[in-house]
């Protein structure tokens, strides 16, 4: 199946895997609609999308907007969610709760609320997809908050796929890889888990946004596959 004169709406659309996404989206002839919280990112998201790709600034933490958005967006086909801040990695005893309630909105309850006021608007043959992470295969100490994160993806992703059917409902489960989500992270001690990383895994390197990308395009493009978790970690969760 083509994605060809789909249109598809990618919230958190502006850069990593979303903004890979749309571009790869877009290069097989959709339509693409991005949405990001930040007006800067927006534009800059525009400039390396194709003529015709439409650009929003929505918070997705706040259901009146998101409402409002899709209102404004009206019918298409297939909808992505990879919004979410900077990776959250601390310790249990020297956790911030309010941070780690922020992170959830976004990344648990701004999805929630994307699917909730964008369903209805998802013509017939089309698509969810979400974005997890492995944290909750292969946690580690200073992950419980992002373990607990992406257990409740895919356990909400397997709900939405029953309750929204014949809507599929799918998710991608990202490892390692190269994206602005590490940016909080000291320069040497990013790369050097990038190094680290490459090392551990069987194929040799962390992955890149357009690696992970095509994940999402086929669930979009397979009509046969709901309520799935598609890894994409280099087989981080085999060693």
């Amino acid at each position: 199946m083509s994605l060809r004169g789909q249109r598809i709406v990618v919230i958190g659309g502006t850069a990593g895997i979303g903004l890979a996404v749309a571009q790869a989206a877009a290069g097989e002839g959709a339509q693409v609609v991005v949405a990001s919280r930040r007006q800067e990112s927006v534009d800059a998201a525009l400039k390396r999308l194709p003529e015709g790709a439409e650009g929003h600034v929505l918070d997705a933490t706040d259901e009146e907007a998101v409402r409002a958005f899709f209102g404004q967006v009206g019918a298409f086909d297939h909808l992505v969610f990879t919004a979410g801040e900077s990776l959250l990695m601390e310790s249990l005893a020297e956790s911030d709760l309010g941070r780690a309630r922020r992170f959830l909105d976004t990344r648990l309850w701004g999805a929630y609320t994307a699917v909730k006021h964008g369903a209805g608007s998802i013509r017939p043959g089309g698509s969810v997809v979400l974005t997890t992470g492995t944290a909750a295969r292969r946690p580690m100490p200073g992950t419980s908050v992002a373990a607990s994160l992406c257990g409740a993806m895919e356990s909400l992703t397997r709900a939405l796929a029953l309750e929204l059917a014949p809507v599929r409902v799918n998710v991608v489960s990202p490892g390692v890889v190269r994206t602005e989500l590490w940016r909080e992270l000291p320069e040497a001690e990013r790369e050097g888990l990038y190094t680290s990383s490459a090392a551990s895994l069987p194929v040799g390197r962390v992955g890149a946004p357009e690696d992970v990308a095509e994940a999402y395009l086929y669930l979009m493009r397979g009509g046969y596959s709901t309520g799935s978790v598609v890894v994409v970690d280099g087989g981080g969760t085999l060693v």
